[in-house]
């Protein structure tokens, strides 16, 4: 139980600090609330190195952690609409064996944002920004295959943890 919880605690804090230097991040260009998406590398790391469980502790923990940290109720709700939904569509995907860990990737930063634009319409009580939408898939993508591709290589060189 011990070493679980260790790791626990090792990816939640590397998934807050990768929150953090993303934040620092910005991209002239990029319409707001547009995000390279490092903290899914964590997620995606514990989808495919532990568990659907344990991602969604790791997720649900950062999520939590960040938004009381750096955020407010309101970047809790996107946070968690989003990763939520990133997350189970990755895991269906993941459990069909039929993706690759970029494929999966993919549909997590699309979907990510799908979750988060969902809240964004129920606060403000308009679906005037699915103009947003084309905009948004097309960062998921982009994010996604960075994230991807990223996570691949560091799946692939870390072993399973026991």
């Amino acid at each position: 139980m011990g070493k679980r919880i260790a790791r626990y605690a090792l990816l939640v804090s590397l998934a807050m600090v990768l929150s953090w230097l993303e934040s620092l991040i910005v991209f002239p260009g990029l319409l707001p609330g547009m995000k390279v998406g490092l903290t899914n590398l964590v997620v995606v790391f514990a989808l495919y190195r532990m568990s659907p469980r344990d991602a969604a502790a790791v997720s649900l923990a950062r999520v939590a952690l960040v938004s009381l940290t750096f955020g407010n109720a309101y970047s809790f709700a996107y946070s968690l609409a989003g990763a939520a939904l990133s997350l189970a569509v990755m895991t269906g995907l993941k459990r069909t064996g039929r993706f690759s860990i970029l494929g999966v990737s993919i549909a997590g930063g699309v979907c990510h944002n799908l979750g988060q634009l969902g809240v964004a319409m129920a606060v403000l009580g308009t679906a005037r920004l699915g103009w947003y939408l084309p905009w948004l898939m097309a960062g998921g993508v982009a994010a996604g295959t960075a994230v991807g591709a990223a996570g691949g290589v560091i799946v692939d060189r870390v072993r399973p943890l026991p």
